[in-house]
């Protein structure tokens, strides 16, 4: 049996504007309504008179930002259970193996997807009729809300129960595809950047799961309900959307934006400012010393350089402070570090700048920088790239390696987009 794919409730309202050049800003107006608002406008048919369980976590919002179970129920769906992915059903969790809890608002059952083996209660999922999924996705492979949504709609065709996907707009934009890709392997791979798509692969989750259905032959009977008014060169300040932290180590944007690349930091021994306002837009260890890494990157005074993966950013010297026990590495120690700034996001990066300082690091601290192998490797999804870097191999080597990768991918992912 195929995938069978409907797109629900599908529009694009005029003003759209394309992504500026600049440093990130604040919303700007704009017409963009997430799934979940479209569903309830125009086709809430499609969860009338049928039990629902909601996929979904703090994220799952309207633009007023009311949850998506009180909309449902206020509408006169049945909504019978709630299922939550990593980070938990408030986003507040930053640990492995989540117990099932009860929603004291409503009364209704949360049933963890993020325990220990990953996967939702199966008597509960046989319980419903329709699966429904609105969860805020950031734009990179490796963000585990996408492995539990498709792993849940897995399950769900397994069942013959329908599935329906409230789409909302990729915060970093549709446009841009950078990157390796991770082999096509025919199976779902680990939990972390288990598709085979992609760092940042420039898609929604609602286009994702069409990928995912579709390539892995899971045989689902999948809905998506789009974002009315996003088109793919808007990035998240430019929907008019309030930014709602996708997990606790998401403060803003301008973390997302460094996430498909310095996420690679996570499989070594430098931090990312867990647990700070700064998460994931710095580096740093005891061990660093800014100027001389900077150098190395051949950036001058200012944060700017000429160096090959430095495009659209800055980096600059700077001390924080990780907290414990969110940053297992260095949490409640003040580091040295570099924080990086985008300055043109058509122009900038992630996976090259996070390569290139790398590379920077090994060259000036070859004694204290380490990769933490197995999960620098499920992160890049090759271990030819550890391996390449540990062999003093130029990164823009690695990366030229990736250009064709990408343009099969760009021409794999058209027939899934929606915007």
């Amino acid at each position: 049996m195929r995938a069978r794919h409907l797109v629900i409730g599908f529009g694009v309202l005029a003003g759209a504007a394309c992504a500026p050049r600049g440093p990130v800003r604040g919303p700007v107006p704009a017409a963009v309504r997430p799934g979940i608002e479209v569903l309830l406008t125009d086709s809430v048919h499609l969860v009338r008179g049928v039990r629902v369980g909601l996929l979904t976590n703090h994220t799952g919002v309207d633009r007023a930002g009311r949850r998506d179970v009180d909309l449902l129920r206020a509408a006169g769906v049945t909504v019978t259970a709630l299922f939550t992915p990593e980070h938990g059903f408030r986003g507040t969790e930053d640990r492995p193996d989540l117990a099932d809890t009860k929603d004291s608002a409503t009364g209704l059952p949360i049933y963890s997807v993020y325990g220990a083996t990953r996967t939702p209660d199966l008597s509960a999922l046989d319980s419903v009729d329709v699966l429904l999924i609105d969860l805020q996705d950031v734009g990179a492979r490796y963000y585990t809300y996408v492995s539990t949504a498709v792993l849940m709609v897995r399950d769900a065709a397994r069942r013959h129960v329908r599935v329906v996907v409230l789409d909302r707009p990729n915060p970093i934009g549709g446009v841009a595809v950078q990157g390796n890709v991770r082999p096509a392997t025919g199976e779902l791979a680990p939990f972390v950047g288990f598709l085979p798509v992609p760092m940042r692969h420039g898609m929604t989750l609602g286009e994702l799961v069409r990928l995912a259905s579709a390539e892995f032959a899971l045989a689902a009977d999948v809905a998506v309900v789009p974002a009315a008014g996003w088109r793919r060169e808007r990035l998240y300040d430019e929907t008019g959307l309030r930014w709602v932290r996708p997990s606790p180590a998401m403060p803003e944007l301008e973390s997302a934006l460094h996430y498909p690349g310095l996420c690679l930091f996570e499989g070594t021994n430098v931090s990312v400012g867990r647990g700070t306002a700064l998460a994931f837009q710095v580096v740093g260890a005891p061990w660093l010393e800014p100027r001389r890494v900077l150098e190395a990157l051949g950036v001058g005074e200012g944060g700017s350089g000429k160096g090959e993966g430095l495009a659209g950013v800055e980096i600059a010297p700077v001390e924080f402070t990780p907290v414990e026990p969110t940053d297992a590495k260095y949490g409640g120690v003040t580091v040295p570090g570099l924080r990086l700034r985008v300055t043109d996001r058509s122009r900038y990066d992630p996976t090259r700048a996070a390569l290139a300082l790398i590379a920077a690091l090994r060259a000036v601290h070859p004694d204290s920088f380490r990769f933490r192998a197995e999960r620098f490797d499920l992160l890049t999804g090759d271990p030819e790239v550890r391996a390449a870097l540990s062999r003093g191999v130029a990164p823009a080597a690695l990366w030229r390696a990736w250009d064709g990768e990408l343009r099969r991918f760009k021409n794999r992912r058209a027939k899934y987009l929606l915007y």
